[in-house]
């Protein structure tokens, strides 16, 4: 496995993120070694929260709200997946797959001896981060959730499966316009079922992130924020900071397409089993989800219906925050894990 290394010097005077980079060497499953870095801040003794970001952010995402934490006598790790922030990047997009984020990261939990821990996981980091809960959950005392799901591909007709993979094997690569009108609903996408509808606007996404190949992350992040807050340039520079050129965005070229989405994807009989976990985990487990954002709102319900652990909890629904939640409600979002963990 080829494996990239961002400069350290990508990393300088980014705003807002003056937090000391620690490592760990973690096997790559292809006979090599991977270096994962990730955020440890407040007392080495305080209960340890785990926040983790998915795609195609970086810890970056988790700087406002570190400070609130901390100060609330919470210990704050906050890893970079593989393939990005600080992390090592694996070089080719093969190299990429949900089941191995998840065995990195599990190697990462047992490597740094993370117990005790309460869960923030948003986008990929509820994807990860709710497998390693359930197939780890020796290690968590609590699980926070926010615009993030644990997907199982729906049974779907066999024309809708057909057209989503034509899609995605065939057409035209959708520019950024088309991708966003597609997300938001503002496009006509042919289906009148809609499962059917979800699958082909999530399509646009996946082809969009797996065929450009310089993927603008930074504006990405930016776009996805939208009006709730306007995101500095110098902020978008610095989401973009762990990937100098395009041969370091493989990872989040990739991760998109590792969605179970159709039936017979890869890592749904792995979801399945976690749900069957958590459809018994009696910890507490808060929902906190934006009313607006396009992809994951609503997916709380299913968490609500079916984990013991979220029944009593006063989980809450932003008026609006849009997909990246710890920029537009850090503060919020902080009091309520300190608050959690403080209750629980």
């Amino acid at each position: 496995m080829k494996v990239l290394r961002t400069p350290d010097e990508q990393f300088n005077n980014l705003p807002g993120y003056p937090f000391e980079p620690h490592y760990t060497d973690l096997p790559d499953g292809d006979g090599g070694t991977l270096r994962v870095h990730h955020i440890d801040e407040g007392p080495g003794d305080g209960p340890v929260v785990l926040c983790l970001h998915g795609q195609p952010t970086w810890s970056y995402l988790y700087r406002l709200m570190i400070p609130p934490l901390v100060e609330s006598g919470l210990r704050v790790l906050a890893p970079d997946l593989v393939g990005y922030g600080r992390s090592d990047k694996p070089a080719a997009r093969e190299d990429y797959s949900y089941q191995r984020q998840v065995d990195w990261m599990t190697a990462w939990l047992e490597a740094n001896d993370v117990t005790g821990a309460t869960l923030f996981g948003q986008d990929w980091g509820g994807l990860i981060g709710l497998r390693l809960v359930a197939e780890n959950p020796e290690r968590f005392d609590r699980v926070v959730i926010s615009n993030t799901g644990l997907p199982v591909p729906p049974d779907l007709p066999a024309g809708i499966i057909e057209e989503v993979k034509d899609f995605r094997q065939n057409a035209p690569t959708p520019t950024m316009m088309e991708m966003a009108a597609a997300i938001s609903g503002d496009s006509q996408l042919g289906s009148s079922d809609e499962a059917g509808r979800g699958a082909m606007a999530f399509a646009y996404w996946q082809k969009w992130c797996w065929e450009t190949e310089d993927l603008p992350v930074g504006m990405a992040v930016g776009g996805m924020v939208g009006a709730e807050k306007a995101v500095a340039p110098e902020e978008v520079a610095a989401y973009d900071a762990p990937f100098p050129d395009p041969s370091y965005k493989m990872g989040p070229r990739a991760m998109p397409s590792h969605v179970p989405t159709l039936p017979g994807d890869p890592s749904t009989q792995a979801n399945l089993a976690a749900w069957q976990m958590l459809e018994q985990w009696d910890k507490p487990f808060l929902c906190a989800f934006a009313d607006n954002d396009p992809v994951t709102r609503g997916a709380e319900k299913a968490f609500l219906e079916r984990v013991p652990g979220s029944k009593g909890l006063a989980h809450v629904t932003f008026n609006g925050g849009g997909h990246f939640i710890q920029e537009t409600r850090p503060g919020e979002l902080a009091g309520l894990i300190s608050a959690l963990v403080e209750s629980a």
